[in-house]
């Protein structure tokens, strides 16, 4: 009896409840990874330093994110101002989005999703935005102006590591 609890006890302490975490979340991580275009969700940088687009490539190819940037008005100037995505769209690496109005402006951006400089994944522009970015303004006496100009955007460096994995 006491042989058959002692077998019982180690069987029973083999299964570690991190490992099984740390297995599902890697299940997890590849399910998410089989989903084309995923690879490409994350910060890129925007147009001055300290500003980025947030970038999530969902099922169906469906694109949603925001625009992180300093406000350039009287009333907003160097203020965060957040324009989240109105629509998003990745085809291949053919990417499109466009932004919301915030305090008179809105993004489109139109171009490709290619790879970058960056050597391995996780990497500074490992991936970039390369495209055209239209700026459309609408100043107080409602006129409307708009600006474009050819970006690249690069994915700003992450760590490939979740924090749960950095523990250990």
């Amino acid at each position: 009896m006491f042989f058959f609890l002692s077998a019982w006890m180690l069987a029973g302490a083999q299964t570690n409840p991190e490992d099984q975490n740390k297995n599902q979340h890697n299940d997890a991580k590849n399910a998410a990874s089989s989903v084309p275009g995923t690879e490409y969700s994350g910060m890129y940088s925007f147009l001055r330093d300290g500003e980025f687009v947030q970038l999530t490539v969902e099922d169906n190819a469906r694109v949603t994110g925001f625009v992180s940037r300093y406000g350039d008005s009287e009333s907003d100037r160097d203020v965060f101002l957040d324009h989240f995505f109105k629509s998003g769209k990745l085809e291949g690496n053919q990417l499109a989005f466009t932004t919301d109005t915030v305090h008179g402006v809105s993004f489109e951006f139109h171009g490709t999703i290619k790879r970058g400089e960056g050597k391995k994944a996780g990497d500074e522009a490992y991936y970039v935005l390369k495209g055209t970015l239209v700026e459309n303004k609408t100043d107080e006496a409602n006129k409307a102006s708009a600006a474009s100009r050819e970006v690249t955007l690069k994915s700003f460096p992450q760590d490939m590591n979740s924090p749960q994995d950095q523990k250990k």
